[in-house]
């Protein structure tokens, strides 16, 4: 995949970019750093792919 696809497949906040990779959760938090997951899908599911490889745990009081 060229990082041109990877970008854009990553850009926009308001668009699910479907199954991610661990590489690309990681470098879709570091765009996103300053969304909220309850806002942002991008960051969302990154977070969600980064949990389930266990390269991210969550506080127990955030929300799954």
């Amino acid at each position: 995949m060229f990082v041109t696809t990877i970008i854009s497949h990553i850009g926009d906040c308001r668009r699910d970019p479907g199954t991610l990779t661990e590489e690309q959760a990681h470098r879709a938090m570091q765009v996103h750093l300053y969304c909220s997951v309850d806002s942002c899908k991008v960051r969302r599911r990154a977070r969600q792919t980064l949990v389930e490889s266990r390269r991210m745990v969550l506080d127990e009081r955030a929300e799954p």
